[in-house]
């Protein structure tokens, strides 16, 4: 796996980007280079050495399904749960994610296809679902943001 390429993947929510080039995924969609990408990782493991766990809300990010967390640090994680994203995931660990839409717009399959350096797709091909839950995460509080 290069992890400078661009892959196109079901993830478990939409069909997203994937990589660990931030520039390349930034080029990709045509979107700023300063606006940042959220991170999704195979493990609690692998999340801890990006961001620290307040205390408070650690057993709320190991419990989490389908939930991005904004940490004190500014990152936004996710740790992946779901089999057939994570088989993909453990190979790389960690990558940036976004949705596999230009910046601003709605998916549409030709133009993830055209922009994705490699196409990972399953039997069940490529759907959108509910967007993920999101959190940011004080040292105190926890407050919902979408």
């Amino acid at each position: 796996m290069n992890p400078t390429k661009v892959y196109l993947v079901q993830t478990e929510t939409t069909v997203g980007f994937l990589s660990q080039s931030a520039d390349a995924l930034a080029s990709t969609k045509n979107r700023p280079q300063t606006k940042p990408f959220l991170i999704s990782v195979d493990s609690i493991e692998t999340l801890k050495k990006f961001a620290r766990i307040p205390k408070n809300f650690s057993k709320a990010v190991r419990r989490a399904e389908k939930t991005t967390y904004v940490f004190p640090c500014n990152l936004a994680v996710r740790v992946v749960k779901q089999r057939s994203h994570l088989d993909f995931l453990k190979k790389l660990t960690w990558s940036y994610s976004t949705s596999a839409n230009a910046s601003g717009k709605n998916f549409n399959e030709a133009f993830a296809r055209e922009k994705a350096d490699i196409i990972v797709e399953t039997c069940g091909g490529f759907f959108e679902d509910c967007p993920s839950a999101i959190y940011r995460i004080g040292r105190q509080k926890i407050r919902r943001l979408r």
